[in-house]
């Protein structure tokens, strides 16, 4: 694999859909980047089969790996037995640096475990975060959340270092060059929260001159797909009952209005007029085209996708990590952290040469 090109590390066995549709995502970004390149991780037999098929094996190598990381597995498992699975294969890709990024669909416990133990925190860092892309009203269609689950705990330096790692992936990976940073609270009012949330708030808003971004303060709920901030800061427990809500929510919806458009003759007379709105409506928020929770504060990037992605989601999941690997995001944020951690807030360098959103 040449130089010029970006290689992406890819766990093919850890989906709801099964391997092909990873390679089918895999053929999907392959199509639209001549750039990229891929190392492969699972049976070796079954993935050369799957990506002959898709005519992408001149840039694909599959590594073996027999064992697969089953959803329900728990992470303390997968880590002292874990060693022969695609997840543990495509994470030492990273560590070895054959590859920039890993993109797995499989255990996001499990990948988080993994991805610590073997690439190890940041300097700095105490508790890496999931960031996940949230549908809003920005022009970029989306906000940035963090953490949406890999730790249920945050203290007040934990949640600075949240903001400062998440206003590092809205400039590094889509090209915001001063992001505006809220603190997720039950209220805008400074009086209100717990007491390490009123801490932070003040942390935050210190460190917002030296780092370049602009700190909002206090959002709330109804602020999380607003234009009025594009990164979102809160302790994991939150950020992961908010995102499966609203998930829950979107569901309920879309089966809500099938059948109120199902209801009556006039109604489904009524939904052949609106399905040119709808489907309009329907790509502005498609969950596919941000599928890709990003792990932060490792020595490596890991992209995780959602399991149950199709082809279109995982093709977005690789997207996202391509461009991450082009911009080095990895190095400029643990730069970040370093910078805030020797002089309590960072500086202005930390970040340059940032991309326009993928």
């Amino acid at each position: 694999m040449g130089n010029t090109n970006t290689v992406i590390s890819i766990d093919a066995m850890g989906g709801d859909l099964g391997p092909a549709t990873v390679v089918a995502g895999m053929a999907l970004s392959a199509a639209k980047n001549p750039d990229i390149r891929f190392v492969v991780h699972g049976p070796k037999l079954e993935l050369e089969t799957l990506i002959a098929k898709r005519k992408i094996s001149d840039i694909c190598e599959v590594r073996d790996a027999e064992e697969v990381v089953r959803m329900d597995e728990k992470p303390s498992h997968v880590m002292r037995h874990g060693k022969r699975t695609s997840m543990w294969s495509a994470i030492e890709a990273v560590r070895a640096g054959d590859a920039s990024v890993c993109v797995s669909c499989g255990n996001t416990g499990a990948l988080m475990a993994v991805s610590m133990i073997r690439l190890r925190k940041v300097e700095g860092v105490n508790r890496p975060a999931i960031a996940c892309l949230w549908p809003s009203r920005n022009a970029s269609g989306f906000n940035i959340m963090l953490d949406v689950g890999a730790d249920i705990r945050a203290d007040q330096d934990d949640l600075l270092q949240y903001a400062l790692m998440g206003m590092s992936y809205a400039r590094n990976g889509f090209g915001l060059t001063r992001p505006r940073v809220g603190l997720l609270n039950v209220g805008t009012e400074e009086h209100k929260g717990r007491a390490e949330l009123k801490v932070a708030h003040d942390l935050i808003a210190q460190a917002a001159a030296p780092n370049n971004f602009d700190y909002v303060g206090f959002v709330e709920g109804g602020d999380i797909p607003s234009d009025r901030v594009d990164v979102i800061v809160t302790d994991g427990f939150t950020g992961n009952v908010a995102l499966k809500t609203a998930e829950g929510t979107a569901s309920l919806i879309g089966e809500l209005l099938r059948e109120a458009f199902k209801y009556t003759p006039l109604s489904r007379i009524a939904a052949l007029l609106a399905y040119p709105s709808l489907r309009r409506l329907s790509k502005r928020i498609d969950p596919r085209k941000v599928n890709g929770g990003v792990f932060l504060g490792l020595n490596g990037t890991v992209v995780k996708s959602h399991g149950s992605a199709d082809a279109t989601g995982v093709s977005a999941a690789i997207k996202l990590a391509f461009t991450l690997a082009q911009t080095g995001f990895g190095d400029k944020l643990a730069a970040r952290v370093a910078s805030a951690t020797a002089s309590g807030q960072g500086d202005e360098n930390g970040d340059k040469n940032s991309v326009g959103q993928p």
